[in-house]
């Protein structure tokens, strides 16, 4: 079944993100006294009363031409209202209504969609008889709601399940088959204009996040959830990460940093954009080094491709060995060389996405991985006596070895085990951790993902 999508519209600073955040259960959409922190849709399942839906926060509508991003704001909002099945107009109950507030209440009529006026910000009783001033928006019955004090809240999700269940009937209700169905989470990392945005929209097929040559035009992380050869998705687009000195505290760029790596511990792989006319710097170095340290399997793009001018074989090979160099700690990655603009093997980046995550979740019987590691030990002179392998968990494929000595055992031979390992079983885009124990049981050496 279609999920349903709810979607909050409403102009700048009328607690969109925080009702988003509130109804969520998240801290997803950035909050801030400046208006237009928020310029993309952003997309959350919410779930209330057995009832699920993609909720969607959306930049404030601006109608002020001189603001640089009020169109594309207003074009992703217009995307979000043909979408949605249900909208939430979200209105300052404090201010009370203003032209802007009209202004988007007749774009609401046209849409002839289902509609919920929310009222915000009013936090006693004393100012809900204030509410009935937006009557004359003529949307309906208005709800009043403080997202501050979540009040009127539960209120408000009856309204939009109501609307829900009339248009999807039973089908709106969540089975045992929906939870078992997980999407694959994909976080989406990389410097600022390196072409994330672009990857993403090129993958969706339609323009769904904003695209601008100005740096940092993604604030938020971005979740957006699609479906590929009949897989459910859920593609996360990241601000761009700067260096750390680069980045100052407490500002809206910090906290975008920190939900961009936060995408990156929630996500089940992560793809890392390089731009390839700046070549592999220090940050995209260190950006990798994060994703492999987490624990994900990673797949990096090299976009912009298509710019890239002379011998593509020679360069190929060279970027090839300037990639393994620069990420010797990292020789299992999977390289996928794009370009957004003109949609250069893009569709290799799904097939990669779909190889690695299979690689992740890859077990080994203990039978077939005692025999390898018995060979791997007879093939070169082993430093302890080998056990007993056995595997213990997946995502990332983690081995337990058991021998004698292990205190003796180098770092040096734990790879090459693993590179041995590697060589006999597809493990491409993933780490693996392998875990020396002493025959007896005590753990006494751990090394951490190389």
């Amino acid at each position: 079944m279609k999920t349903p999508v709810v979607a909050i519209v409403g102009r700048p600073n009328v607690g969109k993100s925080s009702l988003f955040n509130a109804l969520s259960g998240t801290r997803q959409s950035i909050t801030d006294d400046e208006s237009g922190v928020t310029r993309d849709r952003i997309y959350a399942p919410v779930e209330w009363n057995g009832i699920r839906f993609d909720l969607v926060d959306t930049g404030g509508v601006d109608f002020d031409v001189s603001n640089a991003f009020s169109v594309h704001i207003r074009e992703q909002v217009d995307i979000a209202i043909d979408l949605a099945n249900v909208i939430i107009f979200l209105v300052d109950g404090e201010s009370g209504p203003v032209q802007n507030d009209i202004d988007i209440a007749n774009i609401m009529r046209r849409s002839k969609k289902n509609i919920v006026l929310a009222v915000n910000k009013l936090d006693n009783s004393n100012r809900e008889a204030s509410m009935y001033e937006f009557c004359q928006l003529k949307i309906g019955e208005p709800v009043a709601i403080s997202c501050t004090q979540k009040r009127g809240l539960g209120d408000l999700l009856d309204a939009v399940t109501e609307h829900i269940k009339t248009s999807f009937g039973d089908s709106a209700k969540i089975t045992d088959e929906d939870a078992d169905n997980l999407p694959t989470r994909i976080a989406i990392v990389g410097r600022p204009n390196a072409g994330k945005s672009s990857i993403v929209n090129k993958l969706l097929g339609e323009k769904r996040v904003m695209v601008s040559d100005i740096a940092g035009t993604t604030r938020d992380s971005i979740d957006t959830p699609f479906r590929y050869m009949n897989r459910g998705y859920v593609l996360t687009d990241t601000a761009g990460i700067r260096r750390k000195r680069s980045v100052e505290t407490q500002t809206i760029e910090h906290y975008s940093v920190l939900r961009a790596f936060g995408a990156i511990r929630r996500s089940d792989v992560t793809i890392v954009v390089i731009d390839a006319n700046e070549g592999i710097s220090e940050q995209d170095v260190r950006l990798a080094s994060f994703v492999h340290n987490e624990g994900k399997p990673s797949v990096v793009v090299i976009n912009k491709w298509d710019l890239i001018k002379g011998d593509k074989e020679r360069l190929f090979l060279s970027w090839n060995k300037q990639l393994l160099r620069d990420l010797a700690h990292m020789s299992y990655i999977k390289v996928v060389f794009t370009s957004a603009e003109t949609g250069q093997r893009i569709s290799e980046i799904m097939q990669a996405v779909d190889k690695v995550v299979e690689n992740t979740k890859r077990r080994i019987t203990t039978g077939k991985l005692n025999q390898m590691f018995m060979d791997f030990s007879i093939a070169t002179q082993s430093p302890s006596k080998i056990k007993y392998v056995t595997q213990v968990a997946v995502c990332p494929p983690t081995f337990a070895l058991f021998a004698s000595k292990i205190d003796k055992i180098p770092k040096t031979y734990v790879r090459y085990l693993e590179n041995s390992l590697r060589s006999q079983v597809d493990f491409v885009g993933t780490p693996i951790n392998i875990y020396l124990r002493e025959s007896s049981g005590r753990e006494s050496y751990t090394p951490k993902n190389k």
